[in-house]
C-alpha cells in the first residue's frame, strides 16, 4: 500500500484486532473493506450500519488509539487519499469475479455511482456554479491525466455558450502560471480532479484564488483537498477502488451543466450552432464525399457482375 496513513490505520486495526469486542471486530471489518464509505459517516451513521452504539464507535476510535472519533476520521481520510496501486485495486476489486461477470459488474457500479451522486449532489452549488460561469468575463478548465478528457469535453461545448474559453495544457507546474497569468477577479477557472488528486491542479487552483478568480471545483468529496480553494463545490462519485477510475458520474454532471447553460443562453447558442451549420457545410468538415464516392464503386461493381 502506498502512504503512512494508510498502513497505520490498517496496521492499527490489525494489531488491536484481537483484543476487540465483538461489536468492535464488525466496525473493524466494515472499515476495512469499506473505507471509501466509511470516511464519509458520522460516528452514529456508521454505528447504525454496522448494528452498535454510537459510544460504541468512539471506543473503537480510542481503542486505535486516536483522539476520539475526529482522529479517526482523519486517519480515515489519509487512508483514502493515498489508496491502493493500481495492481492491488484491480486484485481487490475484480480478483474474485469471473471473465463472463466483469461487464455486468463494471456497469453496475457506474449505474451506482450516478445514483450516489443524484442523491448527494448539492443543487445550489450546481445553480451557483452556472451564474458564476454565466457572469465570468473567461472560463479557465484544467484537468489532469485522468481528468483530461473531461476537461476537455467540457471545453469543447463550453465554447457554444462562452466567448472565451481556455483549457489549460500542461505537463509542468510552470506552465500552468504561465497560461493563468492573466486569470484574475473577473474569471473562473473550474477544476477538476479526483483520487489521486494532482498535485498541478491544486497549484492552479491556490493561484487563482490568490488572484481573487472565482474557482469551481469537480471532485470526488466535500473532504478533497480541492475544496481548500473554492467557493463552490460539485461533488460526484468516483470508483475508490478500481484499476480504471469511474468518471460516469463526474461526466453526467458536466452533462447536465452544459444543458443548463446551454438552457439559459438558448438564443446565442442557437445562433452559434446555425453560424457552425453554415461553416461545416461551407468547409466540408463533415462532409459525405468519401461514402458517396464508395457507394458509387460499390453500385458500379454490382453492374459489372
Amino acid at each position: 500500500m502506498s502512504g503512512n496513513g494508510t498502513k497505520e490505520l490498517l496496521g492499527r486495526i490489525e494489531a488491536q484486532y484481537a483484543r476487540l469486542s465483538k461489536g468492535q471486530k464488525r466496525l473493524a471489518d466494515f472499515v476495512t473493506a469499506n473505507y471509501d464509505k466509511a470516511v464519509f459517516l458520522t460516528a452514529a451513521k456508521m454505528g447504525e450500519i454496522v448494528g452498535v452504539s454510537e459510544s460504541t464507535v468512539v471506543r473503537f476510535a480510542v481503542q486505535l488509539g486516536y483522539k476520539g472519533y475526529p482522529g479517526f476520521q482523519k486517519a480515515l481520510e489519509e487512508l483514502v487519499l493515498n489508496r491502493l496501486n493500481s495492481i492491488q485495486r484491480m486484485e481487490v476489486t475484480y480478483g474474485r469475479i469471473s471473465q463472463s461477470e466483469i461487464l455486468k459488474n463494471v456497469l453496475q457500479s457506474d449505474i451506482e455511482k450516478i445514483k450516489l451522486t443524484l442523491d448527494s449532489i448539492d443543487q445550489k452549488a450546481f445553480d451557483l456554479a452556472i451564474d458564476t460561469i454565466l457572469k465570468a468575463k473567461k472560463v479557465y478548465i484544467i484537468g489532469i491525466r485522468s481528468c483530461a478528457p473531461l476537461a476537455s469535453f467540457l471545453s469543447f461545448y463550453l465554447h457554444l455558450v462562452c466567448e472565451q474559453v481556455i483549457q489549460i495544457h500542461t505537463n509542468s507546474s510552470s506552465e500552468i502560471f504561465e497560461q493563468l497569468i492573466r486569470i484574475n477577479e473577473e474569471d473562473v477557472l473550474i477544476g477538476i480532479s479526483f483520487p489521486r488528486y494532482s498535485v498541478r491542479t491544486l497549484k492552479a487552483l491556490e493561484f487563482a484564488s490568490n488572484r481573487k478568480a472565482k474557482v469551481i471545483t469537480l471532485t470526488d468529496s466535500v473532504h478533497s483537498p480541492m475544496n481548500l480553494y473554492s467557493s463552490c463545490n460539485l461533488i460526484a462519485r468516483s470508483d475508490m477502488a478500481s484499476v480504471v477510475d469511474s468518471l460516469v458520474a463526474p461526466l453526467s454532471v458536466i452533462n447536465a451543466l452544459v444543458v443548463a447553460l446551454c438552457m439559459k443562453k438558448q438564443k446565442e447558442v442557437v445562433s452559434t450552432l446555425e453560424t457552425l451549420e453554415r461553416l461545416w457545410g461551407e468547409y466540408q468538415v463533415y462532409s459525405s464525399d468519401e461514402l458517396e464516392q464508395v457507394q458509387v464503386l460499390e453500385e458500379k461493381e454490382c453492374g459489372d457482375e
